[in-house]
């Protein structure tokens, strides 16, 4: 992030800005909307600024700004769509210690002004640092047409009334208390009127004042395979409602980014004969923090209910007495089936579909290598990077053909994720070649369809020209 976001108090303060055209008159039109001293220096004026300066709006300067116009100045923008005008007002505001915006100049300016939607005193910010304007006004249109204009007067009476709600704890039932209002009874109350949404606030401080502390609770949580998008909305909720969040190695930052920024943030990582958090210590947190009333979400990668230890987790929370919920999340199978264009089962070829993991608290897991080594098989093998040779032995010596296809898929579902299509006979050389870094599920019985698409054209065209 190079662009820090923040919100500037520019109540009363003196904003700088020179240029009479088009340019200025687009940040004015935004620059009005605040409570500022507004100073627009502008030899020849738009007749918009000239309106604005008879109406006592900005303070017209006919006149090139010098050194002292620039003292104690909040902000500048230079907006005369001339470089060595701009260029002189930039170096009047540096050395002043004044921000400066040059209007479609990014790399000349100190701050930008992002794309706003405006539902006072509630300011949305978009910005895409200069990277894509477009993109950026899209969103603020999406945004516009989401919230409603009565947001703006919902939070005006609210923020009247947060000396009163101030009588509830801090932390979560405060939070809850103001969930319920803006997301509830606000709302409906907006519908009457003003008098109607103070009456709302009332009756919700009543209510929550009245009811019992809320137990604390455990959701497993599914995070998937990565993809921030493959999450569920269940899912989503209880992230952003979470007081901690206790998460595996593999859950990526920009899923672990949607959690409350006040939120408890623990990492306990296992890895597969790496350091690993033990599986105690990892039970004695979702009880330790549940027990104190909190919304706890053990974010688990993939599906929380595979391969995940989920039972021991599930005892340790019951056996406290505390109340938990599962939310499933996308598998790395379905991630990576859905990556390589393939049906996980298929009429005529396959009518069950196995999870298999590579190894085990013993090591490398045993399987029923007869029944997997039958001809359409497909397995969706887990953990099995270190166990792709101990697999292959095992499934060639129980009779599984040399040219099964087996296709790797690492980091399934996210922007790195690699693919390498294989076969059973070359498997271990293969994943050796490709020294593969991340988490990567090994689909049995299945290749890329675009592979398969090639081989199906290479064996046409041999026939055609035997």
């Amino acid at each position: 992030m190079q662009h820090f976001p923040i919100f500037v108090d520019t109540a009363g303060r003196r904003i700088v800005l020179a240029g009479g055209g088009a340019a200025a008159l687009a940040k004015l039109r935004l620059l009005l909307k605040t409570e500022a001293d507004l100073h627009v220096f502008a030899e020849e004026p738009a007749p918009e600024i000239l309106a604005w300066a008879n109406d006592g709006l900005v303070t017209l300067h006919r006149a090139v700004p010098g050194a002292c116009d620039l003292l104690g100045a909040a902000l500048a923008y230079a907006a005369y769509e001339d470089d060595a005008s701009d260029a002189r007002l930039g170096n009047l505001a540096r050395a002043a210690g004044v921000p400066l915006n040059v209007v479609d100049n990014l790399e000349a300016s100190d701050f930008i002004t992002p794309a706003i939607v405006d539902r006072d005193p509630v300011t949305v910010a978009i910005g895409t640092e200069g990277a894509a304007p477009v993109l950026a006004r899209a969103i603020k249109r999406d945004l516009e047409e989401r919230l409603p204009q009565g947001l703006g007067l919902l939070a005006r009476i609210g923020k009247t009334f947060r000396a009163h709600a101030e009588a509830l704890p801090h932390g979560r039932p405060r939070r809850d208390f103001w969930s319920a209002f803006y997301f509830r009874s606000g709302p409906r109350a907006a519908v009457v009127g003003e008098d109607a949404i103070q009456s709302a606030l009332e009756m919700e401080l009543a209510a929550h004042l009245a009811a019992e502390a809320r137990p604390g609770h455990v959701h497993f949580v599914g995070a998937g395979p990565g993809d921030p998008d493959l999450l569920t909305l269940k899912a989503r909720r209880a992230l952003d409602e979470a007081d901690v969040v206790i998460h595996d190695r593999l859950v990526p930052a920009p899923i672990l980014e949607l959690a409350r920024r006040e939120a408890t943030v623990i990492a306990v990582g296992k890895e597969g004969f790496g350091p690993s958090t033990p599986q105690a210590e990892i039970d004695a947190l979702l009880v330790e923090h549940a027990a104190t009333g909190a919304q706890v979400v053990r974010l688990k990668s993939g599906d929380a209910t595979v391969f995940g230890r989920l039972d021991e987790e599930l005892d340790a929370v019951d056996a406290a007495g505390i109340a938990y919920s599962i939310v499933p999340g996308i598998t790395a199978a379905s991630a990576a089936a859905a990556q390589i264009g393939q049906s996980l089962t298929a009429r005529g070829r396959n009518s069950d579909m196995r999870l298999l993991t590579g190894h085990d608290v013993k090591g490398f897991a045993e399987q029923d290598w007869a029944t997997l080594a039958r001809p359409g098989t497909v397995a969706a093998i887990y953990m099995g990077k270190r166990a792709a040779r101990f697999l292959q032995g095992r499934l060639l010596m129980h009779g599984a053909a040399s040219d099964t296809p087996v296709t790797i898929v690492e980091n399934a579902s996210r922007p790195e994720s690699r693919v390498v299509a294989s076969r059973l006979a070359t498997l271990s050389e293969d994943l050796a070649a490709a020294e593969l870094t991340g988490p990567a599920v090994l689909m049995f019985g299945l290749a890329p369809r675009d592979a398969r698409a090639s081989l199906h054209r290479t064996a046409t065209l041999l026939k055609e020209h035997a």
